[in-house]
């Protein structure tokens, strides 16, 4: 398969080039900055008529492209003004989608997010471990992942066949970052996140899974480690975070309170990496 992955050069753009290339897949990566070479064009997503001629065919690059993974966004709050993150995320998620209905790719797999489910959670979510029908946004960046959900869906019926696949990821963890962890102790570590995490080979995994099993119209899959990120056993956590939300019968010792029960058994995804 011909892939073209939008914010090749970030954290989890490097990991699913990689995973996607070690599976025997041709890819083209496609961002602002990256590697010169026959892999990479440079583009910029703002801009509409790079984003469709970069997906039509780049001379000494490809002539087309069977799928397209988008990663590429502000990947959080603060790193630009609030309006900037939103209208930059959604504009981006926009030309990207409708790019690809113009240029005739049937496949797409983009990033959303667990801050479409109600980061940072100062909020109590209805119930834990969260599922996949809980949406609510608290900031701008949220707000967009919403919006690039209700995109995708609307754009995925509009031709017979087409398949757009949201993975909610949260916090990505590269394999130098696990330093992090030594503060897995702290009472409130990633309360923020319900305890969650994903190494970014396992994110890069989902995203090849995503592709493989690509089926008509939208879905949409969270995608976490299966262990809490926290120290502490899941239930303590969660009745101190949240005293009032219920919680399943079954939660594990140190299950993680982001449920990816449905990718699990629809895609066969399984983490392999851990903190501890």
């Amino acid at each position: 398969m011909i892939v073209g992955v939008t914010g090749s050069d970030g954290k989890l753009g490097r990991a699913t080039v990689q995973r996607l290339r070690a599976g025997g897949h041709t890819v083209t990566g496609f961002d602002l900055q990256g590697p010169a070479g026959v892999g990479f064009t440079r583009v910029d997503l703002a801009d509409y008529g790079q984003t469709l001629d970069a997906f039509l065919g780049v001379t000494a690059r490809h002539g087309g492209l069977d799928a397209i993974v988008h990663l590429a966004a502000v990947p959080v709050n603060g790193l630009v003004p609030d309006v900037t993150t939103f209208e930059n995320n959604v504009t981006a998620s926009f030309h990207v989608l409708f790019a690809a209905h113009r240029a005739g790719i049937r496949t797409i797999v983009s990033a959303s997010s667990i801050t479409a489910m109600g980061f940072p959670f100062d909020v109590a979510p209805p119930f834990l471990p969260l599922d996949e029908t809980h949406t609510a946004a608290y900031n701008t960046y949220g707000l967009g992942k919403v919006v690039e959900e209700a995109m995708a869906a609307q754009l995925a019926g509009w031709t017979p066949g087409s398949s757009i696949t949201a993975l909610r990821f949260t916090n990505v963890v590269a394999e130098d970052e696990y330093a992090t962890f030594d503060r897995a102790s702290e009472p409130d570590y990633r309360r923020d996140l319900l305890g969650s995490w994903i190494d970014a080979r396992d994110g890069a995994e989902a995203v090849a899974l995503a592709l493989e099993h690509a089926r008509p119209g939208f879905e949409v899959y969270n995608v976490a480690a299966p262990d809490s990120g926290n120290a502490a056993p899941s239930r303590e956590v969660a009745n101190r975070w949240f005293p009032d939300t219920p919680l399943a019968d079954d939660l594990g010792e140190h299950e993680s309170l982001i449920s990816t029960h449905k990718i699990r058994q629809r895609l066969g995804f399984s983490a392999r990496h851990s903190w501890c």
